[in-house]
């Protein structure tokens, strides 16, 4: 799987370029990705979002509509994004998002941070994502699968501005508390991980896989 990185890059200017990058994996004139990138500040919201969960106000966080799989999240600086585009007829049966936390939580433990993922018990909002055995949330999955391509992917919290999560109900979930690796990090008395660590952990992680 390729590694692309882009920096910081305006959420629609990715979701535009994203259809794009669906289309040339569909073509075969392009090989399964992983792009690595941030946004400017912005909540996204999947079609399932109670708009009751949204910000009233934003603090000028501008909010927009995604055909991804899941609720509201925030993006901004200090969190890193993955973007997954990959070809699912060439890899048999496989539960992505699985896949994705799975390789998520490997990439975080090489960096000495205990993470699970987490059962969505029957009848209750999805639990899809990466957690800490205490039951907070570090990292959020939304994906789409299109003509046997996926697309969006996932958003790891390395030090953003947490504050921005108490505006809104992330995820669908009304007692979650989102957490970052930096908070992680002072509480075991350690120096936060760079943006670079992280993103090189979890694209050897997924990559490997």
């Amino acid at each position: 799987m390729q590694r692309v990185d882009l920096g910081e890059v305006e959420y629609e200017v990715a979701a535009k370029d994203m259809r794009e990058w669906v289309e040339e994996r569909v073509q075969g004139s392009a090989d399964d990705r992983l792009f690595l990138l941030s946004h400017p500040p912005v909540i996204t919201y999947g079609p399932r979002t109670v708009l009751d969960d949204l910000p009233v106000e934003a603090a000028g966080i501008p909010t927009v509509p995604v055909d991804r799989g899941g609720f509201a999240t925030y993006h901004g600086p200090g969190q890193l994004v993955g973007y997954l585009v990959i070809d699912l007829h060439q890899r048999g049966p496989v539960d992505i998002v699985h896949w994705v936390e799975n390789g998520l939580i490997e990439a975080l433990g090489a960096l000495g941070f205990p993470l699970v993922r987490r059962e969505t018990p029957k009848g209750a909002s999805s639990l899809v994502g990466v957690w800490t055995e205490d039951g907070r949330k570090l990292c959020s999955i939304g994906m789409r699968i299109r003509r046997g391509v996926t697309s969006h992917g996932f958003s790891v919290n390395v030090a953003p501005d947490m504050t921005v999560f108490h505006t809104f109900t992330s995820c669908g979930l009304h007692d979650v508390t989102m957490v970052s690796l930096a908070e992680l990090a002072a509480e075991q008395g350690k120096p936060a991980p760079s943006e670079s660590d992280v993103r090189d952990a979890i694209a050897k992680s997924l990559g490997a896989r």
